[in-house]
């Protein structure tokens, strides 16, 4: 094992605030967007980003060092999406942050409890592929509807996203985001920011039995689903062998941390993940921790500007903003939608799935996200016990 020396401190330290930068700047207006669409005025969602960061950039931190691993803790980018798709609940924010506990809850429980981890692995990864496609699909759709609307803003965004993508695909949403900004301050008339220093606001959680079906459900598997275990699956691939239920523990306990003041879920990263465990970290992989402590850092720091990006959301046009979110998850949504339909024997549930959520019907006060999961099972197990009455 090679000792870290201050030039090989280097490497992971770049790759580590570069992890976080990228991570941040292609993510954040999702988060603000999807918040505010649960309810959250701009203070409260300006809160939320600040508890996010603080929080995931201590744990990944504080698991990093613990042990020596490259341990990147970051929000749900699915679950956000989902906010978005489905809307401020009936109740307003207070009911949303209900569910975020409940959420954060069942996390905790996969983690200690290993049969109900077991059994959260056993849902088939394509039906929930298709919840998440079928909640991105609209927000994906975004960018068209903005340029076809709004075309003097969206279309510089949109070609300033399609040159990067093709030279600096890792910068290209961070780029978009920087183009939105010089378009939305060349069109609109910005407020005068005086006072956007975040803070945080606590804000007193409601249950009702709806949103934990409707909204924390959805959350919790989204987020298992397509994050916390394709993050796995990176570490894995990079020769890691976690602490499995610890690591969704702590995730859990995170989320119920920072629920009361606007966030809604953390997990381990699967986007970013590679840069803080993959060779370009450090070619010594038990350094590569150094990465991940070092984005742990960098958010903690990018959280202090939570004030300023929530205010320039809140005077951001909001198709525009939509757009933006809907470039960032075009990634998501075709790796959702490839999982999806590569499933076998489980194509026509997962379509089912997919066809029910994405078309936003609401039964009983319970969005479709919950439907499409519930319509995509009940078909599947009617297959699986037709074959096995063949059989």
């Amino acid at each position: 094992m090679t000792r870290l020396t201050a030039g090989s401190l280097l490497q992971p330290i770049f790759a580590g605030l570069l992890a976080a930068i990228v991570g941040f700047a292609s993510t954040f207006a999702v988060v603000l967007q999807g918040l505010r669409s649960a309810g959250a005025t701009p203070a409260q969602a300006a809160s939320g980003l600040l508890a996010l960061c603080v929080v995931q950039g201590v744990i990944g931190i504080s698991l990093s060092l613990r042990w020596r691993q490259p341990i990147s803790i970051v929000w749900s980018t699915s679950g956000v999406a989902l906010l978005i798709g489905t809307g401020t609940p009936a109740g307003g924010f207070p009911v949303a942050v209900g569910a975020f506990l409940a959420a954060g809850m069942l996390v905790v429980v996969a983690g200690l409890w290993g049969r109900f981890g077991r059994l959260v692995a056993a849902i088939p990864a394509g039906l929930a592929g298709a919840m998440l496609a079928g909640i991105l699909l609209e927000l994906c759709l975004a960018p068209m509807q903005a340029v076809a609307k709004l075309p003097a803003l969206a279309f510089p965004i949109v070609v300033a996203w399609a040159l990067a993508w093709r030279f600096l695909r890792a910068w290209a949403v961070p780029i978009a985001v920087f183009m939105t900004a010089i378009m939305v301050g060349w069109a609109t008339e910005m407020p005068v920011l005086t006072d956007i220093a975040p803070r945080p606001i606590f804000v007193w959680p409601a249950f009702t039995p709806l949103a934990l079906l409707g909204l924390a459900l959805p959350i919790f598997v989204v987020t298992m689903a397509s994050q916390n275990v394709p993050g796995l699956a990176v570490l894995r691939s990079n020769g890691y062998r976690i602490k499995v239920g610890p690591t969704f523990v702590a995730a859990g306990l995170g989320s119920l941390v920072v629920a009361p003041f606007g966030g809604h879920a953390l997990n381990l990263s699967a986007i970013t993940a590679s840069l803080c465990a993959g060779p370009d970290a450090h070619p010594e992989p038990a350094q590569r921790y150094v990465a991940s402590v070092m984005s742990g850092a960098t958010y903690i720091v990018l959280g202090l500007g939570a004030g300023f990006a929530s205010a320039f959301i809140a005077a951001s046009p909001p198709l525009l903003i939509e757009a933006v979110a809907g470039l960032a998850l075009l990634g998501s949504f075709g790796a959702a939608l490839s999982g999806a339909l590569n499933s076998g024997p489980e194509r026509m549930p997962v379509i089912v799935t997919f066809v029910v959520t994405a078309s936003g019907v609401t039964f009983f006060g319970i969005g479709a996200a919950f439907w499409g999961l519930v319509a995509g099972g009940i078909l599947l197990a009617l297959n699986t016990t037709g074959r096995t009455a063949r059989a």
